[in-house]
C-alpha cells in the first residue's frame, strides 16, 4: 500500500512543538553521547591496549541494555513516559561525572561498572521516545519524524565523533566527560517544556513482583502470537549478527589508520558511520514510499552492509576507507528507520513500549555475542583484522539473504491475503 503524502522535514520541526522539543532535547544528549564515546574508546586503549578490553566496553553498552530491556519496556508502558525521560537524562548527568575518577590502568574496573549504571539509566529513555513518537505525530508526520531522528543520530554521530576525537586530543578526556554531563542537563529541559500524550493507564499504586512478571511476559506473548509484529522485531538484530562486530572493529581500524593519533582516527571513522546512517534514510523516504515493498529493502541493506565492509577489507587502508563505510552504513540507516516506522504502526500504544524493549533485547543480546567472537578472536591473534573484517562481512552478506528468502516471502503472503480480504 502507499503511503500518504508526508509532511515537510521544516514543516514537522516548525508546526509541531512537542515533536521539536523532544527533538532539541535528543540533538543536545547525543552530541555529548559522541563525544563520551570517542573518550572512552581512546581511555582504555591508552590504558591497557588491549583488543578484548575494548571489546568489553563496547559490550558493556549492550549486554546491561539487553538485561534491563523487559523491565525498561515495562516502565515505559505503565508510567509517564516524559517524566521517565527526564529522570534519566538527570541520572545520567551524575553517574556519567564518575568516569572522571579513572586516569590509571588498576581503574579501568570503573569504566564498566559506571557505564552500566548507565547503560542501564539509558535503557528506559530510548524506549520511551521511541514509544512517544507516534503519540505527538500523525501518521503523515511518522515517517518524516522517524527519519529525522536517525539522521540526527547520525549527524550528530558525524559532528560529535570527528569534534570528540579532537577534543580528546586537544581539551583532554576530563573535559569531554564534562561536556557529556552537561548536554543530559540541557536534554531533561527540553523534554520538560514538551507536551507527550499517552494512552495507556500510568501504574499509580504499589508495583508488585508478580504483576511486574506477568505484564512482561504479557508483552512478550503479543510479539510471539503476532507475527506480523514478531518478524520486524528481528530486523535490527538481523543487521548486527555481524554488524556489532564491524563497528567494534572500526574501533581498532582507527589504530591501523594513525598510530598515535588513535582518538582523531577513531573519529573520523565513526563520523564516516554517522554521515552514512543519516544519508540513507533520506534517500530511502524519497524512494521507497510503497510501504509493501519495505521488508524486501530491510533484507538488501542487510546484504549491502556486508558488501561494504567486503571492500573495507579488500582494499589498501587509507583514509579512502570512509567511502565504503558510508556505503556500508547508509543500508543500516535505511534499515532502522523502516523497520522502527513498520513497529510503530503495527503496534497498538498499551504494547508499544514492551515491543521496543523486545527489540532492544533482541539487539543488545546479538550486539554482544558478535563483539565479544570478534574481539576474542583477535585477542587471541589466530587472525589479523583485515581477515576478522571479511569474515564478518561475509556473514553481514548471508544474514541479509536469509531475510530476503525466509521473512520477504511471509510478508507477501500476508499482504496478498489482506488485499484478497478487502
Amino acid at each position: 500500500m502507499a503511503s500518504s503524502n508526508e509532511t515537510s522535514y521544516l514543516g514537522l520541526i516548525k508546526r509541531n512543538t512537542s515533536f521539536r522539543r523532544l527533538w532539541m532535547g535528543n540533538v543536545i544528549s547525543l552530541f555529548g553521547d559522541w563525544f563520551n564515546t570517542i573518550a572512552l574508546y581512546s581511555l582504555i586503549l591508552r590504558l591497557t591496549g588491549s583488543e578484548f578490553a575494548l571489546g568489553a566496553v563496547f559490550i558493556t553498552k549492550m549486554l546491561p541494555w539487553a538485561l534491563s530491556a523487559p523491565f525498561a519496556g515495562l516502565l515505559v508502558d505503565r508510567f509517564d513516559r516524559r517524566k521517565l525521560m527526564i529522570w534519566s537524562d538527570l541520572l545520567r548527568a551524575v553517574v556519567v561525572l564518575g568516569l572522571l575518577l579513572v586516569d590509571e590502568a588498576s581503574e579501568i574496573y570503573l569504566v564498566y561498572v559506571i557505564t552500566t549504571v548507565q547503560v542501564v539509566i539509558g535503557s528506559v529513555f530510548h524506549p520511551a521516545q521511541s514509544a512517544s513518537i507516534p503519540n505527538i505525530t500523525s501518521r503523515r508526520e511518522l515517517v518524516t519524524a522517524n527519519t529525522i531522528m536517525a539522521a540526527t543520530w547520525s549527524l550528530l554521530l558525524t559532528i560529535g565523533a570527528a569534534l570528540g576525537g579532537f577534543a580528546t586530543e586537544y581539551l583532554g578526556i576530563e573535559a569531554v566527560f564534562i561536556i557529556d554531563s552537561a548536554s543530559y542537563l540541557l536534554s531533561a529541559f527540553f523534554i520538560y517544556r514538551a507536551v507527550i500524550p499517552q494512552n495507556t493507564d500510568t501504574q499509580r499504586g504499589p508495583v508488585r513482583l508478580g504483576a511486574v512478571l506477568r505484564d512482561i511476559l504479557d508483552g512478550w506473548n503479543h510479539v510471539r502470537v503476532n507475527p506480523r509484529i514478531g518478524r520486524i522485531t528481528l530486523s535490527k538484530a538481523m543487521w548486527v549478527v555481524a554488524g556489532g562486530g564491524l563497528v567494534y572493529m572500526l574501533a581498532l581500524l582507527g589504530e591501523e589508520l594513525a598510530p598515535g593519533r588513535e582518538a582523531a582516527a577513531i573519529g573520523l571513522l565513526f563520523a564516516a558511520r554517522g554521515l552514512g546512517t543519516g544519508i540513507g534514510p533520506i534517500i530511502s523516504r524519497a524512494i521507497f514510499k510503497n510501504r509493501a515493498h519495505w521488508p524486501t529493502v530491510l533484507g538488501g541493506c542487510i546484504a549491502l552492509t556486508g558488501i561494504g565492509y567486503t571492500v573495507v577489507g579488500l582494499i589498501d587502508w587509507t583514509y579512502l576507507v570512509v567511502l565504503p563505510v558510508i556505503v556500508a552504513h547508509s543500508a543500516g540507516g535505511v534499515n532502522w528507520v523502516l523497520s522502527s516506522v513498520m513497529l510503530q504502526e503495527r503496534t497498538e500504544d498499551r504494547f508499544r513500549g514492551r515491543v521496543f524493549s523486545t527489540e532492544w533485547l533482541l539487539i543488545m543480546s546479538v550486539d554482544t555475542l558478535s563483539i565479544l567472537t570478534a574481539s576474542l578472536v583477535l585477542e587471541g591473534t589466530v587472525l589479523i583484522l583485515r581477515q576478522v573484517i571479511l569474515i564478518f562481512a561475509a556473514v553481514q552478506l548471508f544474514s541479509g539473504l536469509i531475510w530476503l528468502f525466509s521473512v520477504v516471502p511471509r510478508e507477501r503472503r500476508e499482504e496478498m491475503t489482506v488485499d484478497s480480504a478487502l
